[in-house]
């Protein structure tokens, strides 16, 4: 019986483990773009686990980089990500996005970034490139919040560029 007790927490313990390391490979960042009629901005949000960030910064900087307790890597973070994001018009004229700030939050690192609402604003062209020059499985979402019902553009495998379409009342 004991055996049979030793076997079965041995199993356990490996599933437990598989599962754990498996979790760690799932590279997703998300993004909300909120389109704020309160302050007439475009507020853009991202997302990403800190652990994914905690190994970026080893990789893009040096093995040294610790985003936990340097703000000079979390700032170079937060150029890198700012750098890999754009959003530009249907004629291809790209929206010049302010960086706002960044911050540490549990288990996230959060990006945040805002350009002047656009009058006109039926199709935008996005590119959100971050960590996917590092993992090619990386996947970045993107929510546009604010102009009726939400909309999702997905970035995975070699997808660069995704077209978003709003119906705006002109």
């Amino acid at each position: 019986m004991k055996a049979v007790t030793t076997f079965i927490t041995l199993a356990a313990v490996a599933i437990l483990a598989t599962a754990s390391a498996f979790a760690h490979q799932q590279k997703t960042a998300i993004t909300t773009v909120l389109f704020n009629p309160r302050t007439d901005n475009i507020e853009i949000m991202h997302r990403f686990n800190m652990h994914d960030a905690e190994h970026a910064v080893k990789e893009i900087f040096s093995k040294q980089a610790d985003i936990l307790s340097s703000i000079e890597t979390q700032q170079r973070f937060a150029d890198y990500v700012s750098q890999r994001f754009a959003v530009a018009k249907e004629d291809g004229e790209v929206l010049p996005l302010s960086q706002v700030g960044f911050e540490v939050e549990g288990k996230f690192f959060w990006v945040y970034q805002e350009t002047k609402q656009l009058e006109n604003h039926d199709t935008l062209i996005v590119q959100h490139d971050a960590l996917r020059d590092l993992w090619p499985k990386q996947t970045n979402t993107v929510n546009f919040e604010g102009l009726g019902k939400v909309k999702t553009l997905t970035f995975t495998d070699n997808v660069e560029l995704l077209q978003v379409e709003f119906k705006t009342k002109h």
